[in-house]
C-alpha cells in the first residue's frame, strides 16, 4: 500500500510541483500540504486528472492552532473509487485569510464550507450562501475554537411564562451543582434505595 501512495505522491508532486508544499504517508494516507491560492486548481486536477480521479469529497475540516502565526489548518478528505486511494489534501491559513470555495469542483463543499464557517469562523470566497448550519440564529463565536468558552456565551431555554425561547447570558450557579464522587466500579459502601442485592447481605 505504501509503494502505491508513494508513486502517487510522486505523480502529484511532479504534475503540480508549483502547489504542492510538503507530503507524507501517514496511517496509510497520503497527505499533501499545498498553497491556499491554489486550492482549487489543485482539487480538480485531482478529479479530473487520468491518474488521479477522486472523484468524492468526503469531508472538510478544520484544525485550531491558537498559537501559530497561520491558526488553522483547512483539511479535504478526497476518494478515488477509481484507484482505489484517498488523501488528505491540507492548507494552512490565517484567521483573516479568505479560503476559495471548492463548489464550483465539487458541489458537495457547500454545506461542508458552511459547516466549518459555522463551527470555526473562517470565511470561504465564492461561495454562493454562507451560513450557519448548526448553531442557532444569532449564536454568538465558533465553538470548535480552542478559545470559545466550553459553556458558550449564551444557554436558550424555554420561558412557561412568556411562552416562548429565551436568551440568557450563562451562569453556573454553585448549588445547583450536584457532585457523586462514589466510582461506579468500586460500589456505594450503603445502601441505595431499590437495591435488592444490598438488602439481601
Amino acid at each position: 500500500m505504501n509503494e502505491a501512495l508513494q508513486e502517487l505522491a510522486g505523480l502529484i508532486e511532479a504534475k503540480q510541483a508549483d502547489a504542492v508544499i510538503a507530503t507524507d504517508i501517514a496511517w496509510n494516507e497520503l497527505n499533501v500540504t499545498v498553497t491556499l491560492n491554489s486550492i482549487v486548481e489543485f482539487t480538480a486536477f485531482l478529479k479530473n486528472d487520468r491518474s488521479m480521479q477522486f472523484s468524492t469529497l468526503v469531508d472538510i475540516t478544520a484544525v485550531d492552532y491558537p498559537t501559530r502565526e497561520k491558526r488553522f489548518d483547512v483539511v479535504y478528505h478526497l476518494l478515488s473509487m477509481y484507484r482505489n486511494h484517498r488523501v488528505r489534501v491540507r492548507i494552512e491559513v490565517r484567521e483573516d485569510d479568505l479560503v476559495p470555495s471548492l463548489t464550483g469542483v465539487y458541489p458537495a463543499s457547500n454545506w461542508f464550507e458552511r459547516e466549518v464557517f459555522d463551527m470555526y469562523g473562517l470565511l470561504f470566497s465564492g461561495h454562493p450562501d454562507l451560513r450557519r448550519i448548526l448553531t442557532d440564529y444569532g449564536f454568538r463565536g465558533y465553538p470548535l475554537r480552542k478559545d470559545f468558552p466550553t459553556t458558550g456565551y449564551t444557554e436558550v431555554r424555554y420561558d412557561d411564562k412568556e411562552k416562548r425561547v429565551v436568551y440568557e447570558p450563562v451562569s453556573l450557579v454553585q448549588e445547583y451543582r450536584q457532585f457523586d464522587f462514589m466510582s461506579p466500579w468500586e460500589g456505594a459502601e450503603y445502601i441505595l434505595p431499590g437495591d435488592n442485592k444490598g438488602a439481601a447481605k
